[in-house]
């Protein structure tokens, strides 16, 4: 996995020479369509698997074991003459130090995927402009997978990528639809950068990184301390939650962390978890299923 030490040194002072970065797959399943034996499903599959993993999304030279792990799963509901309906789910990943063990960072599902897209047609990617929704959504995704990984391991290590992804959002208001502003959308692309970017959600941000670095990357040394930061993460966007109730970020990171916190409350050392239980169900009432089987001593 990629060090504290190392990564910092690449946020702080990057490369000239670009690399790839991601290590992603993408699966694609249109049988809705009725007609999932076209070729043209598979050549998309095909051409968004080369374009994530083969485009020089930052200066920063990653080695292949720090690839960011990340998934794209595109269900298309309808198609005809290139152009695509469909849902994007985005889940990335990353190795807990210490372990064997990888945890979900981040977990989104996209219900306005819509775009166009002609076979063998290339893809190719520039943050000012505004090609295709296609390019733009999953651009906009890696980038904020990126920004998730580097604030995990550095407080506030994402900026320089929720900033890439501001440009494409600001490329794309115009003219990408659904998705890109605020009207008519509770998880926008436009509202998780904007939040992202805020310091409204300092404390969310920060929380990133205490769950994972302080807590998550603690426990192979100090099980008793990981555990106790990974609760003070919990309080911080408890309290961030407060002046912004039922934000998306909120809801982002507790369906990809319900059944993990569980865990980690009814694991290791015997510690008073009472009043966290209590904010997860006021937090996260949605996961309050998972919470009901935290075991309280």
């Amino acid at each position: 996995m990629m060090s504290f030490k190392y990564l910092l040194l690449i946020l702080c002072f990057p490369l000239m020479a670009s690399s790839q970065v991601l290590e992603a797959e993408v699966y694609l399943d249109a049988q809705q369509t009725g007609r999932n034996q076209l070729p043209i499903f598979s050549t998309l599959q095909r051409d968004l698997t080369e374009f994530i993993n083969n485009t020089s999304w930052t200066n920063v030279n990653y080695e292949p074991h720090e690839k960011v792990k990340c998934s794209f799963n595109i269900i298309v509901q309808a198609y005809d003459a290139d152009n695509f309906q469909a849902t994007l789910q985005v889940q990335s990943s990353r190795p807990v130090f210490g372990s064997s063990m990888n945890t979900i960072l981040l977990n989104i599902k996209d219900n306005d995927f819509n775009f166009t897209y002609k076979e063998f047609a290339p893809l190719d990617y520039n943050p000012n402009v505004f090609t295709s929704n296609l390019i733009s959504t999953i651009s906009f995704y890696v980038y904020t997978i990126l920004g998730y990984d580097a604030d995990s391991f550095v407080e506030g290590g994402g900026d320089e990528f929720y900033e890439e992804a501001r440009k494409i959002v600001n490329a794309a208001r115009q003219r990408g639809g659904n998705g890109w502003t605020e009207a008519g959308v509770s998880q926008s692309r436009f509202g998780i950068n904007r939040d992202l970017l805020s310091g409204n959600f300092s404390n969310f941000r920060k929380a990133i990184y205490v769950y994972h670095r302080m807590g998550l990357d603690m426990m192979h040394k100090d099980v008793e301390e990981g555990k106790a930061n990974v609760l003070t993460a919990i309080n911080l966007i408890s309290e961030n939650s407060k002046s912004r109730p039922n934000a998306a970020l909120f809801r982002i990171f507790f369906d990809s962390k319900s059944d993990e916190i569980m865990q980690i409350l009814n694991g290791g050392p015997e510690m008073d978890i009472s009043s966290t239980v209590n904010t997860l169900t006021q937090v996260a009432p949605v996961h309050n299923r998972t919470w009901q089987r935290i075991e309280q001593k």
